[in-house]
This record gives C-alpha cells, structure tokens and sequence, in this order.
C-alpha cells in the first residue's frame, strides 16, 4: 500500500503539534502576563523597574537550572505523564502569584514557576524529532511556536480587559490577570494526560502503514548522523563545542524576545494610551512575529537553505532595536517594534532545525536542552539589563541599544557556525530534504 506522505504528515500536525502548541499557549500567557500585571502591580506594591526587570529575569534561572534533568526525565517518563505534569504545576504556581505582597515573595514565585516549566519547550523540539523527518522540522516547530505571538496578540488586549476588573471581590485587576489566566494551564494538564502519544509507535491514530513509513524514514536518518554510545550522550553533549556555540547563538533569539516584550506594554504605555488600548497596540508585534514563523520556516524547508533564514532575522532585529532606540515619535517607534517582532520569532524555527542535525541521537536530549539553557541565561539577563539601564538613565533607548549589541554578537557567532564547512549533511549552508 501506497502511502499519501502529505496527508500522514499533516495528520501528525494535527493531532500532536496542534495540542501542543495549544499547550504552550496556556504556558505563555502565564510567563508573559506579567508584563501587563506591572501597569498596576509595580506601583501598588511599590515594585521599582530594577525589581521588576530582576524578576522577570529570574523565571529563567529556575527554568535553566532545571531543563536538562527535565528533559532526561522526559526521555525516562514520556512525553505525555511529563508534559501533564509540568502544566500541572505552572498552573498551581502561576495562581499563587495572587498572594505576592513582597520582593523575596516576587523573587521566589517566578523562581519555582521556571522551575516548573523548565524541560517544556526544549521538550517538545526533541519529540518533534521523534515524529517528523528533518524536512518538514522548520516549518513544525514554527507552527508550535505560533503560541508564543498568538497567545501575545489574543493575551495583550485580553490583559488590557482583565485589568479593568480591579476591585471586583476586593482584588486588584493584576491579581484577577493571574487567576483567569492560570485556568488554561490546568485545562491543558488533564488533556494532555489523556489524548498525547508518547511516540509513532504509540500512536493508535495512525494506521500500520503509516507507522512503518514514518518509524522506517526516521531510523534512516539517524543512521546519518555521528554516532556515540547511549550512555555517553550527556557527558558528550556537555563537552561539545558546537552545542555551547549554539546556545550563544540561541542566547541572541531570547534577548530579542524578552528583552523586547516585557516592557513592550511600558514602551507603548508612554505613547499616552489608555491600558485598554496598549493591550491592543501590544499585540502587533505578535502577529508579525506570527507571520515570521509561518512564512518564514516555511520558506527555509522549501529553499532548503538554512544559513541565511537564520541570520536575515537578526539583522532584521538589531536595525529594529536602534531605531526603537532613536526616536520617541509613536509611529516610528511602533512600526520598528513590529518589525523587531517580525525578527525576533522568524528565525525561532530555522535555528532548532540545526542542531539535531550536526550532533550524535544519543546527544540530542541533553544537548537541546544544555542549548535551551544557555540561551535562557539571556531570557535573565535581558530584562534585568533593560530594567536596570531605564532606572538609571529615564529612557528604555540606553536598554534598547545594549540588546542590539549583544544580538550583532551573537550574529557574528552564527554566521561563523553555520557555514557550509561546518556543516554535516548540508542541512545549514544548504539543507537536505
């Protein structure tokens, strides 16, 4: 029996990435929804932009300390009892943040709730490469990471609303943010729990045929790849020098992201809108960034070219970040923080497309997640950085400017590791299919 690749590959995107994406939507909007609790937050408990910043940075100190035993876990567990698990308890701690009354209390709360979604995004790149060859990865991780821009657009002017509940039951707008936006996450657990396949093998949806198609096609290409024993994976993983470039490079994608959207509704606050309206305004850069994704991934498998998908966004970016940086006028500054969004997730997908494809199986689990971690370190120091430098001088342009360094850096180490040279099996200068 024939079978019809397309339909069997489409079929997959719909049954596993769709709940996954749908998953890390509930996840985004408890990690961002911050943001916009600090237009009432900051000043009802007297938090200042240096404690905020330092906050919202140190989800990702739990988040890096914990993703490479989560993901070994995953590995041990299985996709759909860790995945469960871990929405379970970002819900439970997203919610807590309704009692924060203190810096320490701040500090700890965003701390545990890394903690608890630590192994989720790294996660699902490594079961993504457990279900779709390599020439359809970009454009399926783009469309798992539609949740990021999507759960921006719909959660910015949904924040915006939320925050007009203030007072109602005696709770300030901030608080009713935390607890509205924390369902989803438990929604998503018990779905999770009782629909995700752990693996083709597993997966009652497919037929026979397209099981063996699919388990056959991804045997062969792992045989392409180094390899190395399975017990010397992680030890390998943690001293290869390619997997800590990666993280570098990875390191500029996240700066680009959080150093950017934390205070995106602050920056658009400034443009004298009303906190309805900056909910609204503050979902533009999202749907660009979605269309950065979309197309964007799509068009690397397509071209199957991967070099130059990775390094135009961040250019893209970097010239962004100065024009932010140069004018106050609203509609320049709106129209360089949409194209920064444009950047900042089109290049999300093409860089997780690289390294399961220049190091051994065996590494891929703790190398993902090593590369995850790195990268996080800059979803700290980012908005700390940027918080810290508007504290000192008045103005986000100073934070703006230091973010469009940083991710010409990582540019530069990008375009050296990519090159075709470099490369095995072709998949960066100019990918196989």
């Amino acid at each position: 029996m024939l079978i019809n690749e397309t339909k069997t590959i489409a079929k997959i995107r719909w049954r596993l990435v769709t709940l996954l994406m749908l998953s890390y939507f509930a996840a985004y909007l408890d990690r961002v929804n911050l943001s916009f609790a600090a237009l009432s937050m900051n000043h009802e408990l007297g938090f200042s932009a240096s404690v905020f910043g330092a906050g919202a940075g140190i989800f990702f100190l739990g988040y890096v300390l914990f993703e490479v035993p989560s993901n070994l876990a995953l590995s041990r567990f299985g996709a759909r009892r860790w995945f469960a698990r871990i929405m379970l308890t970002w819900g439970v701690i997203s919610l807590l943040f309704v009692f924060v009354r203190s810096v320490p209390g701040f500090f700890g709360l965003r701390f545990l709730l890394g903690a608890a979604e630590a192994g989720f995004y790294p996660g699902v790149i490594l079961v993504l490469t457990r279900w779709f060859p390599v020439s359809y990865r970009a454009r399926m991780v783009g469309f798992f990471s539609m949740a990021l821009p999507v759960s921006a657009a719909i959660g910015a002017p949904l924040s915006g609303l939320i925050l007009n509940l203030h007072g109602l039951a005696g709770l300030s707008g901030w608080q009713w943010l935390f607890i509205i936006e924390a369902l989803p996450s438990f929604v998503m657990s018990v779905v999770l729990l009782r629909t995700l396949a752990d693996s083709p093998e597993k997966a009652g949806w497919l037929s026979d045929q397209e099981r063996k198609w699919l388990t056959q096609k991804l045997s062969e290409e792992r045989k392409s790849l180094p390899q190395s024993g399975e017990h010397r994976g992680v030890a390998r993983a943690l001293r290869n020098p390619l997997v800590w470039l990666f993280g570098f490079v990875y390191a500029g994608i996240v700066a680009a992201n959080y150093g950017v959207s934390f205070f995106l509704p602050q920056i658009v606050r400034a443009f004298g809108l009303s906190v309805s309206m900056v909910g609204v305004i503050s979902a533009l850069p999202s749907v660009a960034g979605a269309i950065g994704l979309l197309w964007w991934g799509a068009r690397s498998d397509r071209l199957h070219e991967r070099r130059w998908h990775l390094l135009i966004p961040g250019i893209i970016v970097v010239l962004a970040l100065v024009v932010v940086a140069s004018t106050d006028y609203p509609p320049v500054r709106l129209a360089a923080l949409i194209v920064c969004g444009f950047g900042a997730f089109a290049n999300v997908p093409v860089f997780w497309t690289l390294p399961p494809s220049v190091i051994s199986d065996s590494e891929v689990p703790a190398g993902i997640a090593v590369i995850s971690s790195i990268g996080n370190v800059a979803g700290f120091a980012a908005p700390y950085a940027v918080g810290a430098l508007k504290e000192l001088t008045g103005t986000f342009a100073t934070g703006m400017l230091a973010l469009a360094i940083f991710i010409a850096l990582t540019i530069c180490v990008g375009a050296i590791i990519s090159r075709p040279r470099t490369a095995t099996r072709g998949m960066i200068g100019e990918a196989t299919p």
